[in-house]
């Protein structure tokens, strides 16, 4: 397993409101990593951004450490 989880968790924690209230679940398919990560329902829009800025941002992270771990890392954000 990468340490992308846990740079997810901790930029994250300090995007949102409610910490407490950060879920991050992470499957493994054989191909690559997925990474769910669930906020309250108040911190949604700090966590996309304006016009998806914040998201589109976190994802390009999450892809950029996933690469030097060699293996693919998806992160999708859920209500």
């Amino acid at each position: 397993m990468t340490p992308v989880p846990e740079m997810v968790d901790f930029i994250v924690h300090r995007l949102v409101q409610h910490p407490d209230d950060v879920v991050i679940e992470t499957t493994d398919d054989g191909e690559g990593s997925r990474i769910q990560l669930k906020v309250h329902a108040e911190d949604m829009g700090r966590v996309i951004g304006r016009s998806g800025r914040t998201a589109k941002a976190l994802r390009t992270l999450v892809s950029t450490a996933a690469g030097k771990a060699g293996a693919p890392v998806l992160l999708d954000i859920v209500e």
